[in-house]
């Protein structure tokens, strides 16, 4: 069981159990092709290559167990996942609608990766993103100067690989990535933000401070989404903001906050809204893999344990992993795929839909808005 993205609990709720497709999975390169070169002068330009970890529904099971090499948090040391996927298995025929990872700052394509084996077996691509100057061990976050590049860039990232890989598709983003979701489905950033002290340089935000959606793009599920809190939006451009959106966030979140961050964007969002509430839960409430084992070790890298990173002081993190996949999995077949009778697991009656003795203890889901389909 060690260091596994694919866990499921005994008693978790009906929508976290696999489904009924065999999982592939392959790594590749996206390139987002001539961005503005943050780190340059006026006017630069630049390619960016991503790389991202493909899941998607394989034509037959394959040899399985697929190994996922990474960095953990402090990016320095090497670690190994394991999950059930076949590496480069052949893809099932059929027309599958695509979702997108987008990790946090600093994140990585495995950090939600439980949700890439999930979702594929119920019948979507996924695909997780590396964000350039983001991730663990990139030489722009490790020089505390990657936070401009994640500001511009997070919303284009996403578009180009959406574009690469074609269909219509939802974005599940966490903190900063639910920061990308957002600018990316009409959220316009306020302002005061725009010429404030983080705003980057050369009027590079501007593009986001009106984004009209891809019309590809059809709902977004951010978790523990990161700005409103510091004033990233206003209520006028989150109500710009009209696609249906699924909030995930533990009350305890003292990086995103709660009632100043998470709260507010649910209640001001100008589209159907859902809030789904781990009541005494962290910044990663649902988003992170369990802490692989060497995370557990002291890093000499860093003034504080990795684990503190994937971990929950108030919860199991499989437990947080597999309510996040059951309520995303409800949500992205609602809105993805055209299922209005999965919409009832949205609804007032939510805890009966799998869960163990109809209770769910610790969780709160509300809605806002009118229900509204793909």
């Amino acid at each position: 069981m060690q260091n596994r993205i694919d866990l499921i609990r005994p008693d978790a709720p009906a929508g976290a159990q696999r489904g009924p497709h065999p999982v592939g999975v392959r790594t590749r390169t996206v390139i987002s092709p001539d961005q503005p070169d943050v780190f340059g002068e006026a006017g630069a330009r630049v390619d960016r290559p991503l790389t991202v970890e493909l899941w998607y529904p394989a034509a037959a099971p394959g040899a399985g167990g697929a190994n996922y090499p990474t960095l953990l948090r402090d990016g320095h040391r090497a670690v190994v996942l394991h999950g059930s996927a076949g590496r480069d298995a052949e893809p099932a025929a059929g027309d599958f609608p695509l979702v997108i990872l987008s990790h946090g700052y600093p994140g990585n394509r495995l950090f939600m990766g439980h949700f890439g084996e999930h979702l594929a077996s119920h019948g979507y691509r996924v695909a997780s993103i590396d964000h350039l100057d983001s991730t663990y061990g990139d030489a722009a976050y490790l020089a505390n100067n990657g936070l401009t590049s994640t500001l511009v860039h997070r919303p284009g990232d996403v578009a180009a690989v959406a574009a690469e890989l074609g269909g219509s598709y939802a974005v599940i983003g966490h903190s900063m990535g639910g920061y990308g979701a957002l600018v990316l489905a009409g959220a316009g950033v306020a302002e005061p933000a725009l010429s404030g002290g983080m705003a980057p340089p050369h009027g590079l935000w501007q593009g986001c401070a009106a984004p009209v959606p891809p019309a590809a793009l059809k709902a977004i599920l951010p978790i523990g989404p990161w700005g409103r809190q510091r004033g990233l939006w206003d209520a006028a451009g989150l109500a710009a903001m009209r696609l249906p959106c699924l909030l995930m966030g533990g009350s305890a979140d003292g990086v995103s906050g709660y009632d100043t961050g998470i709260r507010r964007i649910f209640n001001e969002v100008g589209g159907p809204a859902w809030l789904l509430t781990f009541e005494h839960a962290g910044h990663c409430a649902g988003a992170a893999i369990p802490a692989p084992a060497e995370a557990w070790e002291p890093s000499p890298h860093m003034q504080w344990p990795p684990y503190s990173h994937y971990a929950d002081p108030a919860w199991d993190a499989v437990a947080m992993n597999n309510i996040a996949q059951h309520f995303a999995l409800a949500f992205l077949d609602v809105h993805l795929k055209g299922n209005a009778e999965r919409a009832s697991a949205l609804g007032e009656d939510w805890p009966k839909h799998g869960f163990s003795g109809g209770q769910a203890p610790g969780l709160r889901l509300e809605r806002r808005g009118p229900a509204r389909s793909a």
